[in-house]
């Protein structure tokens, strides 16, 4: 995924009520960005930290500029959670992804199961259709990506989602996009939410395919990385993307 223009680069100072992050500008001046991203952004608000920022070019907008990444260490990290189904569609129509290539069909945003949509369905006549839900994270532990980094839900609801599509004969697929290049595994939060941590081990047995890939982010595009070795816990048992 290209961006039209390449960022801004400020400083961070801030975040607050889930969609303000205060960013001090090279000339000394401070703005609100919008903050895209509802999770707790654990170890990515670190005051003084790079920025960048995606100016939408809109001065009606309340908030004209969007937070896009924060530089965290040696790794840039994407907080905006509406890219990631973008970069990995466009990466599933690519043939990036081994795993689900080979479909005619690619859609997004599909309504299924109970006031819910599917990120991506992938389908094709020869075949029962894929149903693949993504979930993006920026959390890490040492070399170990996790999620989620809040209690979540959703994320529940969407795991029993996918195991619906298991029983209806479908093919279901928990993708998590690390937004980030600085891992080399990928694990369940249990620290944070182990319910959920829990219902994703129960899918995974129920049949749920579970998928992990870094981002390369980069000031004018966003990319998918490398996958990811999956180490569940639990059952003690490994998966690789």
């Amino acid at each position: 995924m290209r961006f039209d223009a390449p960022p801004l680069t400020a400083t961070f100072r801030k975040r607050y009520k889930r969609f303000f992050a205060d960013v001090e500008l090279p000339d000394g001046s401070v703005l609100t960005a919008h903050c895209p991203n509802t999770g707790s952004l654990l170890g990515c608000k670190e005051e003084g930290s790079p920025v960048w920022l995606r100016d939408s070019g809109n001065e009606k907008r309340k908030l004209r500029f969007t937070w896009q990444a924060i530089r965290v260490q040696d790794a840039w990290v994407n907080v905006d959670t509406g890219l990631p189904n973008r970069v990995v569609a466009e990466a599933v129509e690519a043939g990036q992804v081994p795993a689900l290539a080979g479909y005619d069909d690619l859609k997004r945003e599909v309504k299924y199961g109970t006031n819910s949509r599917i990120d991506i369905l992938l389908s094709d006549a020869k075949r029962a259709p894929c149903y693949v839900e993504v979930k993006s994270t920026t959390l890490i532990d040492g070399e170990a990506a996790l999620f989620p980094d809040a209690v979540t839900e959703r994320g529940r609801k969407h795991l029993h989602e996918l195991i619906g599509e298991i029983e209806r004969g479908n093919r279901a697929v928990q993708f998590f996009f690390v937004s980030r290049d600085d891992v080399a595994i990928f694990r369940p939060a249990d620290e944070i939410d182990p319910d959920y941590c829990d219902t994703l081990r129960l899918a995974a047995e129920a049949g749920v395919e579970l998928l992990a890939y870094t981002a390369k982010v980069e000031p004018g595009r966003i990319e998918l990385g490398r996958p990811l070795e999956i180490e569940l816990g639990g059952s003690g048992r490994r998966k690789k993307a």
